[in-house]
This record gives structure tokens, C-alpha cells and sequence, in this order.
């Protein structure tokens, strides 16, 4: 298989149709499609795939410009395909022509080989008429990228900063590290990584936190394979600065999938008794993968938070990270899917769920105990507001460290050389 030929646009185009009219996630289809490519083609499939996820109302918007009607039911894959077409002439170095060869080909890859001449012509019709048409979209909705229902929330919650959440959403994301403590202080791997030639910075903030200049892939790391680092997004690694943990200490992860936060917890606190629970058994495979590489010890368990007694019996913890199941809108530079994924109803259903699993999983927190409930989303729905009707129902719980009762939490925002959007709130069973 691995020697057959093949044409990666045409199996990009096949990936944004698994995504966008089946309704998988790029994460999910992409390790599938890379089994039949050669090694110095997967990053190309990961350009494209991404790419055309990420400015997909603008491509969408041009070819309703050169085509009177799009391509529908079995010819889908090649509306894609010409979106393919397009991300290259406007995104990517690849020379013109070598775009436009390999697209067109790409309708024989797709057994539609008597459209070959279709995509030729709509794609030379945008190469004539490409200055225009990126003047035009300047000037509708298309051109922010973002579903309508997705900006009319963010207009509503950030009325000033809206903008650069789309801005920062529609750029490639910056790579974080977060360095193994047990093997080298931050200052020492940051010198390992001078050496080997490797730009980065430290976090001005967050202890375990570098951001790489330039992204690369994790075998070039020094002792990636030893464990002394670990590829984490900065926001995601100031819920267990927060959490605080100690060793000796009982602490559950709950919705622990894929386990970054796992092995921060036993970082930070190797002698902690950690239950890692996740409610998808696929997912937890990861988790497991990350421990061994890190050498590290806790008990995985496949669970649905909302039912503690099913996987935890009667056990209480000193500390509970919850990682709340979310809408995600905060790592949309990371899963330009999420934008095509997501609904508008699925915030509220979201929410709920969020609620269920605050109030099954606070009794298990022993008194004087520490719970740092995060989300990767910037919907108040999912994150200030949550907590705000959480401590208004529970007597016992006291913020601590995360904004006041009337505004709780924490709220990081997507920034070009910043982490993630994230939401902490840190709460203490008194």
C-alpha cells in the first residue's frame, strides 16, 4: 500500500468530506488517510486538510463566484478538491503550476476522471481572476472565516476583543513545550535546546513553559524519547500550577483524555495517587502511551463523570482537576474543525452536562480539599456563568485564587504567541 501511488489531494479532499458531511473530527480522520502516504507526504496532507478547514467560508465564497451551481451528492469530494485547488494558489508556496497538475489529477484519483477538464477550467478561471475576487471577499462575512452563529456569540461576549479572537483563531498555532522538572530545570533545556540549535522562550508566567520559535516535529527535541519534555499547550499547563499537587496526595483527573495533564500531576507530585478516568476508552489508549514514555504509575479507568460511584466506589480525593467536556472554542487554531463541528445548540446541551458532572463529582472532594474545574472554551456559558450558578447552589465551595463570586474565574484568550483560550476556577471545599 505504502507503494502504490496516490495523490494527496485528492485524499485531503476525501479527509474535509469525512469532516464537514460526515461529521468526524481531522484528529480522527487524518492517522487513517496518512497510512497509505509516505513520510514526507503526511505534512503536506496536514497543510491542506487544515488549511482549507481553516479559511473555508473564503474558499466556499470563490467557487460560488466561478461556478453557477457546486458540485453536490457523489461529486462532493470534488467541490472539495477544487477548494484544494484553490488553498494552494492563494496559501501555499507551491508553484502554480505543480498546484494545478496535481489537483486536476486528483480527479482521476477520485474516479472521476471525466471532470478533470471542469476542475481545469474553474481553477484557471481563478488564477485569472484571483487579485479580484480576494478584493471582493473583504468585503462580506466570509472573509472572518467563523460560522455566523459562532461570531454572534463572540461579538456578544467580547464586544472589544472579538476581533482578535477570530484573528488569533484563524492563525497557525505556536508549539509549547512543557519541560520534565524531574530531569532538567526550564533554564537548563532551554540551554539543551540552544544547542541543538533550536530557538525558544520561556513563559513569563507559567514555570514549566517554553514556546519554539519555529514548530518541529518531536524527534528533534532533545530526549523526547527520554521523557524530558512533553508537547502541551501553555494555557493547558496552568491547570495544575493551579491545582497545586503534592505528593502523597489522592487525586482524580477526570476527563483526562489524552492525558497531558496526567503526567503534569505526576511531574509536579511523583509520589500522588492518581485516578485518570475518561469517559472514551479509544481516547484513553493515548493516556496510557503518555505515562509509559514518562515512566510514570496511575490507574485508568474508562468512566462517564457523571457517575462516580461506577468507577471511584467510595473513595474521596484531596484534589480534583476537571476538565470539563466543552465546546472546544478556545483551540480553534489547533481543530479548525471545531468551526464546522460545533452547533449553536450544542452550547447549552454542553453546558448542562458540564452542571451534572460539577455537582456528582464535588461530594467526592474531601473537605479543605481543592478542585480546579477548566475548560479549553471562551463562552461564558461554559465557563464564568457555570461557575457563578455552581457557587450560588453550593454552600461549601469558596473561590479561591480565580476573579471574585461576581467574576469568577479566569479567562484566557487566544493571543498569536500566547496559549490557548482556557477558562480555570479554582474552588476549595470548606
Amino acid at each position: 500500500m505504502k507503494n502504490a501511488p496516490y495523490n494527496v489531494r485528492a485524499i485531503a479532499a476525501k479527509a474535509i468530506y469525512q469532516v464537514l458531511d460526515q461529521g468526524q473530527s481531522l484528529s480522527n480522520v487524518l492517522p487513517e488517510l496518512n497510512r497509505s502516504l509516505s513520510d514526507k507526504d503526511k505534512p503536506l496532507l496536514q497543510e491542506l486538510s487544515f488549511g482549507v478547514l481553516r479559511t473555508l467560508p473564503l474558499l466556499e465564497w470563490c467557487i460560488q463566484q466561478l461556478m453557477a451551481k457546486v458540485m453536490t451528492g457523489k461529486q462532493r469530494p470534488l467541490h472539495y478538491l477544487l477548494m484544494v485547488g484553490i488553498y494552494q494558489l492563494v496559501y501555499t508556496r507551491i508553484p502554480p503550476h505543480a498546484a494545478l497538475a496535481e489537483t486536476v489529477n486528483g480527479a482521476v484519483a477520485l474516479k472521476k476522471p471525466q471532470l478533470k477538464g471542469l476542475i481545469n477550467g474553474v481553477l484557471r478561471q481563478f488564477q485569472r481572476q484571483q487579485d479580484d475576487l480576494l478584493q471582493r471577499v473583504q468585503n462580506v462575512r466570509n472573509h472572518l472565516l467563523h460560522p455566523e452563529w459562532l461570531l454572534k456569540r463572540l461579538q456578544h461576549a467580547y464586544p472589544e476583543q472579538w476581533r482578535e479572537i477570530i484573528e488569533a483563531n484563524n492563525q497557525k498555532p505556536p508549539m509549547w513545550l512543557r519541560v520534565n522538572r524531574n530531569h532538567h530545570s526550564r533554564a537548563d533545556y532551554l540551554s539543551l535546546l540552544a544547542e541543538a540549535g533550536i530557538t525558544a522562550f520561556p513563559h513569563e508566567t507559567y514555570p514549566d513553559a517554553i514556546r519554539l520559535e519555529t514548530p518541529l516535529g518531536v524527534q528533534q527535541l532533545p530526549g523526547f524519547d527520554q521523557g524530558w519534555v512533553t508537547v502541551q499547550d501553555a494555557s493547558a499547563q496552568h491547570c495544575v500550577d493551579l491545582l497545586a499537587p503534592e505528593d502523597h496526595d489522592v487525586i482524580l483527573d477526570l476527563c483526562c483524555a489524552p492525558g497531558g495533564k496526567t503526567t503534569h500531576i505526576l511531574e509536579a507530585a511523583p509520589k500522588a495517587q492518581v485516578l485518570a478516568v475518561d469517559i472514551d476508552e479509544g481516547r484513553l489508549a493515548r493516556v496510557r502511551e503518555n505515562l509509559h514514555r514518562l515512566s510514570q504509575q496511575a490507574e485508568v479507568r474508562c468512566g462517564d463523570g457523571r457517575d462516580p460511584h461506577a468507577w471511584a466506589g467510595e473513595r474521596q480525593f484531596d484534589r480534583i482537576l476537571l476538565d470539563a467536556p466543552c465546546s472546544a472554542t478556545g483551540v480553534i487554531r489547533r481543530h479548525p474543525d471545531i468551526k464546522w463541528l460545533r452547533r449553536d445548540a450544542d452550547i447549552a446541551e454542553l453546558a448542562a452536562l458540564q452542571r451534572e458532572i460539577l455537582q456528582a463529582v464535588w461530594p467526592r472532594l474531601k473537605s479543605g480539599g481543592t478542585m480546579v474545574y477548566a475548560t479549553c472554551s471562551v463562552l461564558p456559558e461554559e465557563n464564568a456563568l457555570q461557575i457563578a450558578q455552581f457557587l450560588a447552589s453550593t454552600p461549601d465551595a469558596k473561590l479561591e485564587d480565580t476573579g471574585t463570586p461576581a467574576h469568577p474565574g479566569l479567562q484566557n484568550l487566544p493571543a498569536p504567541q500566547q496559549g490557548d483560550g482556557f477558562f480555570y476556577a479554582k474552588l476549595i471545599k470548606v
